[in-house]
């Protein structure tokens, strides 16, 4: 099959790219016109690329031509700029499902968030959910999947924590921790949206992609401790002295590097609320095998090249 992915050069992307290429399938792949130099060169597995914006219409319905399912990956976790979670979630997934249509693309598989729901505290949820309202109304045969946090060699999250505990003789803990996450490997994501291109049983379907266990965000950072072989004091930071730094770093990153910042007051939100799902329909449809959480990221954090990932697209 003809498969496009988009968001295909970010951390996810590249491991759906590899599998649905393992699979057989030719993978076109959407990405962000380069402005700081030459593109890089097509990740292995990626037969065309096309460098678009998510708003460029034109762009988007060149890159829809002849593709029979679309994998819609694109998305943020802190805003700068444009940026912004209605542009890149909502009207970015507006534009993608219309040059889709157009296209007549037959399938569209959608990267949401466990936890999106119309009510939520963080607008990060309240603008996943709002599109999966546009799948669900596209006219469009759609899976969407709601991953829980996402780990593997390259992320930023495990990784940052780690990467931290190296030369940090503290870990900071905003709030009391003890809200629940079900942290999932990347792999078995990758595998979940490589096999929705083509298993009739998940058309019309939302899956929680999740892992094996819930635990909280201290019990994470005590697991990352433990298998990276550190002893590290854990600190918690009050909420209201947390949320100050959010909005001074939000002010920073956004006004003054122009760049995403590493805590924003949507996460502070999302970290004081269970992240949890039923990882169970997922795992006896697309043949997942859990793996506890320790032993994951126990199979990158032992390596010399520590949380190195793919830098090409």
């Amino acid at each position: 099959m003809n498969v496009l992915v988009t968001g295909a050069g970010g951390f996810v992307g590249r491991a759906v790219v590899a599998e649905l290429a393992a699979a057989g399938h030719s993978v076109q792949a959407l990405a962000r016109p380069r402005r700081d130099g030459p593109a890089p060169a097509p990740a292995p597995g990626i037969a065309r690329l096309h460098y678009a914006d998510i708003g460029d219409a034109a762009a988007l319905a060149q890159a829809c031509a002849g593709v029979g399912t679309v994998v819609h990956l694109v998305g943020i976790i802190s805003e700068v700029g444009r940026n912004t979670f209605e542009r890149i979630h909502i009207e970015g997934t507006r534009q993608i499902l219309a040059a889709a249509r157009a296209a007549g693309v037959g399938r569209f598989v959608h990267m949401s968030a466990l936890g999106a729901r119309p009510h939520a505290p963080a607008r990060y949820h309240r603008s996943k959910w709002a599109a999966e309202e546009l799948v669900r109304q596209s006219g469009l045969a759609w899976t969407i999947f709601r991953p829980s946090i996402i780990y593997g060699p390259g992320d930023q999250f495990v990784n940052l924590f780690a990467r931290l505990s190296r030369w940090s003789p503290i870990l900071p803990v905003m709030g009391s921790g003890r809200a629940l996450l079900q942290p999932i490997p990347v792999g078995d994501v990758a595998r979940c949206f490589a096999r929705a291109v083509t298993e009739p049983r998940a058309l019309g379907q939302s899956f929680d992609l999740a892992g094996p266990a819930a635990l909280s965000f201290v019990a994470i950072l005590r697991t990352i401790l433990a298998v990276t072989h550190r002893r590290r004091l854990l600190l918690h930071i009050p909420l209201p002295l947390a949320r100050l730094q959010a909005r001074v770093l939000e002010f920073l990153f956004d006004r003054v590097l122009h760049r995403p910042p590493p805590l924003n007051r949507d996460q502070l939100l999302m970290l004081q609320e269970d992240n949890v799902g039923d990882p169970r329909p997922a795992q006896e449809l697309f043949g997942l095998l859990p793996v506890p959480f320790a032993t994951g990221i126990g199979r990158y954090l032992a390596s010399p090249r520590q949380g190195v990932g793919q830098k090409n697209l």
